[in-house]
């Protein structure tokens, strides 16, 4: 009830009437999961913004996986993370450790999740988008039946950028692509999500294509 209070009241007026978004090709978005939402990282305002495209009956399901030691780093934060925004905490420097770092993914995927994923791992430039780690296609290869939905945002990166704590409204377009699904190739499927985040990106750059 406390994840639906703060989406409904803070986070969706905030972001679809302040920032003014703009959703391209919603129909792709899944209505239940498991599935993966992938989407490149500008800002902290990113996972919030891609909740805010789901219905209040959802938001109990969708939960963005986040690096542990950011979220987790004090006593306040990491109740606010884990309680209210939802995340599922990952460690992002697991070397020397035993197990399988992404096992908090596959379990909430086998729960029924629908995960938000940035394979950037960072935040970077504004309306850019880096290098995609292949960590999406290790956890895609365990689980080959997840759909994994691309999405680019363009104009969060204006709006809190890197650094920057003010936020600053500027219309924000979300680009949704097709569900991708697992094919048999790490490889293979890191390229097809890659072309795909390009094609987005394209649409975001040139509108009127």
């Amino acid at each position: 009830m406390l994840r639906i209070l703060f989406y409904s009241l803070i986070v969706k007026p905030i972001v679809l009437i302040m920032l003014g978004l703009n959703v391209r090709d919603r129909q792709h978005l899944p209505t239940i999961g498991p599935a993966i939402i992938v989407a490149n990282h500008n800002s902290h305002l990113d996972a919030l913004a891609l909740m805010s495209l789901f219905p209040n009956r959802a938001i109990a399901s969708v939960r963005p996986v986040a690096a542990a030691d950011y979220f987790l780093r004090n006593r306040f934060l990491k109740w606010f993370a884990l309680h209210v925004i939802g995340i599922i905490p990952i460690d992002r420097k697991p070397a020397g450790k035993r197990g399988n770092p992404l096992a908090p993914i596959i379990e909430a995927l086998d729960q029924g999740s629908i995960l938000i994923l940035f394979p950037e791992g960072t935040r970077g430039e504004p309306e850019n988008m880096g290098t995609l780690k292949n960590g999406i296609s290790h956890v895609i290869s365990e689980r080959p039946d997840v759909p994994v939905i691309p999405v680019f945002f363009y104009g969060l990166g204006k709006c809190l950028p890197k650094g920057e704590f003010v936020l600053v409204p500027f219309f924000v377009d979300a680009f949704i692509g097709e569900p991708l699904h697992w094919e048999g190739s790490r490889p293979m499927f890191m390229d097809k999500l890659t072309s795909q985040m390009h094609t987005l990106q394209n649409k975001a750059n040139h509108p009127s294509l």
